[in-house]
């Protein structure tokens, strides 16, 4: 039997001393349409985003952002090395992750700058829940104190003052302000005329009004620090 040949039209023609000729325009147009679609910097660009999904409202970051704390969740659910816990994705291609959204733009904004900025209309509760469940230690300690601080601020009632007013003279004012005890925060000056007159020169005498917070309360019992004190 004859052997066959190869089919018409797909063998290059042979070019000088019998080498194949350059491949058809049409073909070369197809193969650089394919290397174009699969270039390196595109996939990188496109490896560099992530969607999350977070309870049905989508959410868009960095994986350099998002693994952040390497230990957190959102670093292990697609760290670039290849993740560590499996996650479904919906149709567009973003991790589904059912927590409440709510809460989840104080933790995300935090691995963004490393600063904690809760909405006043947001409980640091809430947030704390979240920091927790992300497994973001240093967020987690940052809240707890957050939350330490407003429970202190409360419990201790409404800032109260204590004023002082002392009675000095003209070449006393620099003594007496600046040997001032800690705490103490200057309000006002009154002068009160040259009453007093040594030798050839008159000398002013003024009133200085001084004032510091009175926060050493047992009980909601305020003290007063000492008998020439008035609230």
């Amino acid at each position: 039997a004859m052997a066959e040949g190869p089919p018409r039209g797909r063998t290059p023609s042979p070019g000088p001393g019998g080498a194949p000729g350059p491949p058809s325009p049409r073909v070369a147009g197809a193969a650089a349409g394919a290397a174009g679609a699969l270039s390196p910097p595109a996939a990188a660009a496109a490896s560099k985003w992530v969607r999350l999904n977070v309870g049905g409202t989508y959410f868009v970051s960095t994986r350099q952002t998002l693994c952040r704390e390497p230990k957190s969740f959102l670093c292990r659910l697609c760290c670039q090395d290849g993740p560590e816990l499996g996650s479904d994705k919906d149709e567009t291609g973003a991790y589904l992750i059912d927590r409440d959204p709510t809460y989840f733009g104080p933790i995300l904004n935090y691995l963004r700058h490393g600063k904690l900025i809760i909405n006043k209309e947001l409980a640091e509760e809430g947030v704390l829940e979240e920091a927790e469940f992300y497994n973001i230690a240093s967020l987690v300690r940052l809240v707890k104190e957050r939350i330490r601080d407003n429970e202190n601020r409360t419990s201790q009632g409404p800032v109260k003052h204590v004023y002082r007013v002392l009675q000095c003279q003209e070449e006393e004012l620099t003594q007496m302000v600046s040997t001032m005890s800690d705490g103490w925060k200057f309000e006002q000056l009154i002068s009160i005329g040259s009453s007093y007159n040594y030798g050839n020169e008159d000398q002013a005498e003024f009133l200085c009004v001084v004032s510091r917070e009175l926060n050493n309360s047992t009980n909601g019992i305020v003290k007063e620090p000492s008998e020439k004190a008035k609230v």
